[in-house]
């Protein structure tokens, strides 16, 4: 007996030397991965396709080093231990998920930098040489499987369950993959919707629609200045401006889907300006494409919608912008664009001829000047931020994009996890969403053995206290709609889990009154909420049932014009 004890010390002895060693050499290994790859990635932005080349073994032997040092029984052994194992488990995934990224994701990312020109990506002034699209799509094809696949286990990956120093390398690295898995599925959808969308087969032409974020709507801002682009073989020029003032109301209201309806009434199908209401923007684009056609007989192969921030991401990529008496920067096109013209201009006459005068000199800064780079970047930053939103009426086009965060669909929960949202409509009618601020929080678990998602809103009025005296009436809407000026009303809706139904309401501690409805597979409850300045108010919406207490929920919401605080709190059990 003591013999056998002897052994079995012996061996746990040596177990632990091992995965001590293998652990410390196998983080040693990561921390190469991590060094190399960031140097890559700057070389790559930098043009420098050679150095880039260079690294890439580098980065390729530091994660199979890695994957093989933490591949071994031993080591699965370990990951079975209570409380420790988790570790040994998340560091064992890291690995393995940095070396399959580094084998066949690195190797079809830089093949297409090597294909494509970096330093102007194809653009020759406002023409973009779509030739090399073809030639890339296979590799980016292969490189987006990869990433995404590894996206999918990094995110399974339970970092809660893990050392607080490993769960940041494990968020960390979420955050590095889903990048990478974003940034290559875009553009692997570029490489195949860009040529057909921008007229390699015949002209194009499409409707692009400014959203104003002072008045908000669904999908980012009430529509204002609108354009007609066209492309042809790569070639985009602008066709025709426009305003809402060019869209009367309709007497007989377009069709709508019975979730718009229930939410927001037949409004959207009459008012231009309150389409982007419609939360799903394969609903939304159909409807300004036809509004524009009924309007002006132009056949409309596609809806883009951007909103006022975006134009802050591409001033910083064209330099300074003059419109009107504004020369703006990137730092000011915001509150030019959103305040400073109302103050400016109180006649809504002058406004949309300064509004037009903004949008055509964006246009024409971004087709003609700017580093193209700089460009991809700023589009690709809104675009992350669901800023920018297309719709095409070519049904092969819609499907590819109604599936991507470009084409605004509602969400779709899956093996990444469930989607809840928030939704900010403006109702006071004025511009007063320039002063309201947003913070988002969930909360998931179980209570009485019930899974529960809990999603909480926190909504502020930042306007001045003598808002009413000193600010335009166009912005504070003067009462007009039954709002008292300074006083912002918001329909704020939140919606769960697809399946989850709606267990409980509570507005600052109390129940509320709320308008209940489904949005396509989830429950929503909406809250009309009127705040005078300086005020605010607390929504917490818990859904139980399909989709509930996933510790992988997502939050969807309307862009606003400062990005809500958005984080993850404790379950409390009512």
């Amino acid at each position: 007996m003591g013999w056998t004890i002897g052994v079995i010390a012996a061996l746990s002895v040596f177990a632990v030397g091992w995965v001590v060693i293998r652990g410390a050499s196998a983080v040693s290994e990561l921390q190469g991965v991590e060094t190399s790859a960031s140097q890559m990635r700057t070389a790559i932005a930098e043009g420098d396709l050679t150095k880039a080349e260079r690294i890439a073994p580098r980065v390729a032997e530091h994660a199979a080093n890695a994957h093989s040092l933490t591949s071994d029984f031993i080591w699965r052994g370990f990951e079975f231990i209570p409380w420790l194992g988790a570790n040994f488990t998340a560091v064992r995934e890291v690995a393995h998920i940095a070396d399959d990224v580094a084998a066949d994701a690195v190797a079809p990312v830089l093949e297409v930098a090597a294909d494509m020109d970096l330093a102007s990506f194809g653009f020759t002034g406002s023409t973009l040489d779509l030739a090399p699209f073809a030639e890339v799509q296979k590799p980016l094809a292969a490189a987006s499987a990869t990433l995404s696949e590894a996206d999918l286990r990094a995110q399974h990956i339970d970092a809660d369950a893990t050392l607080e120093p490993l769960a940041d390398a494990v968020h960390k690295m979420r955050d590095v993959v889903a990048e990478a898995a974003t940034v290559v599925g875009a553009l692997h959808g570029a490489s195949v919707l860009l040529p057909p969308m921008l007229g390699v087969d015949g002209p194009r032409t499409y409707v692009v629609a400014m959203q104003n974020n002072a008045e908000l709507r669904s999908s980012g801002g009430i529509v204002g200045s609108l354009a007609l682009l066209r492309a042809d073989n790569g070639s985009i020029s602008i066709v025709r401006q426009a305003s809402t003032r060019d869209f009367p109301p309709l007497d007989e209201p377009l069709p709508l889907s019975d979730s718009t309806v229930a939410l927001f009434e037949d409004r959207p199908g009459r008012y231009m300006q309150n389409i982007t209401s419609i939360p799903d923007f394969t609903e939304a684009g159909a409807t300004l494409a036809l509004r524009w056609e009924q309007r002006f007989g132009d056949v409309v192969d596609g809806v883009i919608a951007i909103d006022a921030i975006v134009a802050k991401h591409l001033v910083a990529a064209t330099g300074d912008l003059t419109f009107g008496p504004f020369t703006a920067t990137s730092e000011t096109i915001v509150p030019i664009l959103l305040s400073e013209i109302y103050a400016t201009f109180p006649d809504p006459v002058e406004q949309d001829a300064v509004f037009a005068g903004a949008a055509n000199a964006l246009f024409s800064a971004a087709l003609t000047s700017g580093e193209p780079q700089q460009l991809i970047s700023a589009l690709a930053a809104s675009a992350d931020a669901d800023r920018i939103r297309i719709w095409s009426a070519h049904p092969d086009e819609e499907k590819r994009l109604a599936a991507s965060t470009l084409g605004g669909a509602l969400p779709v929960d899956g093996e990444r996890g469930p989607y809840v949202g928030v939704l900010f409509n403006d109702a006071t009618g004025g511009k007063m969403d320039f002063y309201t601020r947003a913070e988002i929080s969930t909360a998931v678990g179980v209570c009485r053995g019930e899974p529960i998602t809990q999603v909480t809103v926190t909504w502020r009025n930042t306007a001045p206290v003598d808002a009413a005296e000193s600010l335009p009436e166009y912005v504070t809407a003067g009462g007009h709609y039954g709002v008292d000026p300074g006083d912002v009303r918001t329909l704020i809706a939140v919606y769960g889990p697809e399946g989850a139904n709606v267990r409980a309401v509570d507005r600052d501690g109390d129940e509320d009154s709320v308008q209940t409805t489904m949005l396509d597979t989830r429950s929503v409850v909406q809250h009309d909420v009127l705040l005078a300045p300086g005020e605010s108010t607390t929504i917490t919406v818990s859904f139980d049932g399909p989709g509930a207490g996933d510790r992988l929920t997502r939050v969807q919401h309307t862009p606003l014009i400062e990005d809500p605080n958005i984080g993850r709190t404790e379950l409390v059990c009512g």
